[in-house]
């Protein structure tokens, strides 16, 4: 959920969930449990179970049930525990399709499957057995956008702890604690997002009772931590890159919720998905963000062979040779040469261009 692979973190972040309810980290390490069981069953991969990668959306979506649907109903468990098999898959797809884009899946299967279900919920008296319904038409805007002095900090800490559905400034506190615990830089750009969030919302003119509770700020964090530091390197640029994307996911957040509201939905962390894809898509047309501007004669990028007129070229693997036999084990028998690069060093002098020997003296 914010990209750390540590257990200790997970911990931490598991005791945050209990000091709100135990039933709230039961059901998050529960999900995250059987998503994580669902892809080693079907021969996942390894590596990916091991990171985590597989458990997070599960683990959400099982939180989201418990807030939504009543923690303490045997039916909501029920739910949660298909319901985790299911975004498990739908993750494993995301990260197939996705992959033609070089994005990566983030929580946009937690968000198709937890909107799919909140809005299927009022059909169905075993899932959702109480009289008012979850859908509502959006309204404009009311209430002072003032911000009192003893509500920054309450905000400051309810935009993390909402990543979670709780307005707990304790939790919040101890979730950014267990995020110090795995990376300083990591916890740094949390704090810089949530107060891009607060900043931006108020400038904006949102109600203050919106601020303060943080459900305008937490799509800020995530897409803080996700620009700088996680998918781009953490440096000055890409930092003021990804604060800017996080003003972007405050302003969008509004935006996703009155699309979804009418029909029962809510916003979830759409605008973190929506906002860090396309930032993410532009990177690649502004290398200085990627760390992928080089020197003129290197290698260029994947995406720029075509461009340059650089493409890869394949030179046979000597027969009998140590490198030869090697690549025969692995069924590899060629090896690729950069034709751009070679044909510049040629050029210039520095390597011979290939030519008939001439047979040395006996």
């Amino acid at each position: 959920m914010v990209f750390q692979a540590n257990a200790w973190t997970g911990a931490v972040f598991a005791a945050a969930l209990c000091l709100a309810d135990w039933r709230f980290a039961a059901y998050a390490v529960g999900g995250a449990a059987l998503g994580t069981w669902t892809a080693r069953a079907l021969g996942g991969s390894r590596h990916r179970r091991e990171a985590g990668l597989e458990g997070f959306n599960s683990a959400l979506l099982a939180l989201c049930f418990a807030v939504f649907l009543g923690r303490d109903r045997p039916a909501t468990a029920l739910v949660a525990a298909a319901g985790c098999i299911v975004v498990t898959i739908g993750t494993a797809a995301a990260v197939r399709l996705l992959s033609v884009w070089n994005l990566p899946p983030l929580t946009l299967p937690y968000c198709l499957l937890a909107v799919a279900v909140t809005v299927a919920a009022p059909a169905f008296r075993r899932i959702w057995p109480f009289d008012a319904g979850l859908a509502a038409l959006p309204d404009s805007a009311s209430g002072r956008t003032a911000l009192h002095l003893n509500e920054l900090v309450p905000a400051f800490f309810h935009n993390v702890s909402q990543l979670f559905f709780l307005e707990l400034w304790y939790v919040g506190a101890l979730l950014l604690a267990g995020l110090l615990l795995a990376s300083r830089t990591a916890g740094l750009i949390a704090c810089a997002g949530s107060v891009t969030g607060i900043v931006t919302a108020w400038a904006l003119g949102a109600p203050a009772d919106r601020i303060a509770d943080g459900t305008m700020g937490y799509n800020a964090v995530l897409v803080a931590l996700a620009l700088c530091g996680v998918f781009l390197p953490a440096t000055p640029t890409t930092l003021l890159f990804a604060l800017l994307g996080a003003a972007t996911a405050t302003a969008l957040t509004p935006t996703v919720a009155a699309l979804l509201s009418p029909s029962g939905g809510h916003a979830f962390t759409w605008p973190f998905v929506l906002t860090t894809f396309g930032f993410l898509a532009a990177v690649r047309s502004f290398p200085r963000l990627s760390g992928a501007d080089r020197a003129p004669g290197s290698v260029p990028a994947a995406g720029l062979r075509r461009r340059t007129g650089g493409r890869p070229c394949r030179r046979s693997a000597r027969a009998g040779s140590s490198t030869g036999r090697a690549r025969e084990r692995r069924g590899d028998d060629t090896e690729p040469v950069t034709c751009t690069v070679r044909s510049s060093l040629i050029h210039a002098g520095r390597v011979r261009a290939p030519g008939p020997r001439t047979p040395g003296p006996k």
